[in-house]
């Protein structure tokens, strides 16, 4: 029994590698084509989700994005097989949902679900994928979690001899998730990006953390959260017919970068990843749409702020990011004497400052949030450069 187990562990570690490599060879290679995607609508029959305040639940939102989401990229690529793990309000083991993927050589699984907070007030949108950063953390997750797989029947066979408590079985599936990072994420970032920009959406980032299904598929694979149905203004939102389809089309658009990204062999962008522990406060990646109609002529927009020419470390407080630029009129200009605006490729982030002290920042971010933009948020700049969050973070004490 003991050689066998072993045996069996071995060929799980050879078969999950070798699909991996081959993947990950295939995209490298020319004329790498996306063939199957498997759409996995979260929860379903007597698992329900979360709840929302008007009695809504999670698996009716995830399912009607999902098949929607489904319509779109049949519509436009016949040529690609759509698997979904449930296209009726049926339950779905965690493990059928991953070996939906595995068994059809999937060259992407997309996982749809909404969020839930005890913080009623909680709201946006984030995406989870694996990857190499916190692995070993994550790995360690999902060997606690793993283990209610052994209260199953047959359960040796039913995981094609997955042993939960077995290290080499877990390398395994470190081994296939570390292969796939670069896909997930650049995908994850493009759900986010479309999300935020295309509906205004909160932007939470994109994340690293320990879901088993995204464990077990061999693919390229995302979870995506999009939005808190226990946040009663998002649930009118998520529940909404318009909402649901709006979700639909920003996962589409993001898919449609992603196949046209990788089948070109173009060079993948990854983002910067928000660390699922790291949220006692909003990251300072994130921004707070605003929507605003355009302002008509360029006299009527205030030049950029121009922080090139600080030496050292300053701080601005981020108060908005917007489609278009805000016109000297709008009342953010109004409240805060010391406003400018950074253009990137596609928004307009406004800022308040610069603050030579945290202390200083500290003190002013409070009353900016007072004066009608509870989540502006605090950045640093070092030498004329915006740090990222884990470079941010020395220096926000």
């Amino acid at each position: 029994m003991f050689r066998t187990s072993k045996i069996r562990i071995a060929c799980l570690i050879f078969l999950i590698s070798m699909h991996t490599i081959a993947h990950c060879v295939s995209l490298a290679g020319s004329g790498y084509k996306v063939k199957t995607i498997v759409l996995d609508a979260g929860h379903g029959g007597h698992d329900t989700g979360c709840n929302g305040p008007s009695h809504s639940y999670e698996k009716d939102v995830t399912l009607k994005v999902v098949l929607a989401l489904g319509k779109m990229i049949e519509e436009k690529y016949p040529d690609i097989k759509v698997i979904y793990t449930r296209k009726t309000d049926v339950f779905i083991t965690l493990q059928d949902r991953a070996l939906t993927a595995n068994k059809n050589n999937a060259d992407l699984f997309i996982s749809v679900h909404c969020n839930a907070n005890a913080n009623k007030s909680a709201y946006g949108a984030e995406t989870f994928i694996m990857g190499l950063h916190v692995s070993q953390a994550n790995l360690d997750v999902a060997k606690r979690e793993n283990s209610v797989i052994k209260l199953e029947d047959d359960y040796e066979n039913t995981y094609e001899g997955f042993d939960p408590d077995s290290p080499e079985a877990m390398i395994a599936l470190s081994l296939a998730q570390n292969a796939n990072i670069e896909q997930s994420s650049f995908l994850a970032s493009k759900v986010q990006e479309y999300f935020t920009n295309k509906l205004g959406r909160f932007n939470r980032g994109v994340k690293q953390a320990g879901f088993w299904v995204l464990y077990r598929t061999t693919c390229p694979s995302v979870l995506i959260e999009t939005g808190f149905l226990t946040n009663k203004t998002e649930e009118k939102y998520l529940i909404s017919a318009e909402g649901q389809h709006e979700l639909a089309d920003a996962i589409f658009h993001a898919f449609d970068d992603y196949k046209t990204t990788v089948e070109k062999g173009s060079k993948l962008t990854t983002p910067a990843i928000t660390y699922q522990n790291e949220e006692k406060k909003p990251a300072v990646t994130e921004t707070t749409p605003v929507t605003e109609k355009p302002a008509t002529t360029t006299e009527n927009i205030p030049p950029p702020a121009n922080v090139n020419e600080n030496k050292g470390v300053i701080y601005k407080i981020q108060i908005a990011a917007t489609e278009n630029p805000l016109p000297k009129s709008h009342k953010a200009y109004k409240i805060l004497d010391n406003l400018g605006y950074e253009k990137t490729k596609n928004s307009y982030k406004y800022l308040y400052g610069p603050f030579t002290s945290y202390e200083s920042v500290s003190k002013a971010a409070k009353k900016v949030k007072a004066s009608g933009y509870p989540d502006a948020f605090i950045v640093v700049y070092k030498d004329g450069k915006r740090l990222s969050i884990t470079d941010a973070k020395e220096f926000l004490k």
